[in-house]
């Protein structure tokens, strides 16, 4: 069976992209998701003088592995002043030291949200430039405007975006 990974690219317990990217992931039918939370794989913060001194942690090695065995992505990125957050940042500068390709080239279906009306379009605008350039397959791609209003009780309660929503996650299905 194929599996996906999806990932908040936030260190809140209570994201708001982890409960996104975890929603697009249960969209998928037919594959096993792998939820995965940055906060399970604490990483000091990147430098190369910590890289040359003590190599990579336990916890990175870990992290990087289960990139290696999934088959696709779901990704929703939070935006802290109009960037990735400062966790996602540090993971992602950690896991490129490994394999510049981080995301293998594998399927991505690539999100953001946000409890204002450009739902992290900021991120997703650096993301689509940046992801390619590391491996990244994006199949699709979505902000998600008004996350309070537009999703409720674990589900997106709007039907155009819900509608967007799970034709993205049939377009990554389909592109694993």
């Amino acid at each position: 069976m194929k599996k996906i990974l999806t990932l908040g690219g936030s260190s809140s317990k209570h994201s708001i992209n982890k409960q996104l990217a975890a929603y697009a992931g249960s969209l998928s039918h037919g594959v096993e998701v792998i939820n995965l939370d940055l906060n399970d794989y604490p990483l000091p913060l990147f430098s190369v003088d910590l890289e040359k001194e003590e190599g990579f942690s336990k916890e990175l090695l870990d992290l990087n592995s289960i990139l290696d065995r999934v088959d696709g992505f779901v990704i929703s990125l939070a935006e802290h002043n109009g960037a990735y957050s400062a966790a996602f940042k540090n993971a992602f500068d950690w896991l490129s030291r490994i394999d510049g390709k981080v995301w293998r080239n594998k399927p991505m279906l690539l999100l953001s949200t946000s409890p204002g009306a450009r739902g992290g379009k900021s991120v997703m605008e650096i993301a689509l430039s940046r992801f390619p350039f590391n491996g990244g397959n994006i199949v699709g791609s979505m902000t998600f405007p008004l996350f309070n209003e537009n999703f409720k009780d674990g589900r997106v309660v709007n039907k155009e975006l819900q509608e967007k929503l799970s034709g993205l996650s049939k377009t990554l299905t389909d592109a694993l």
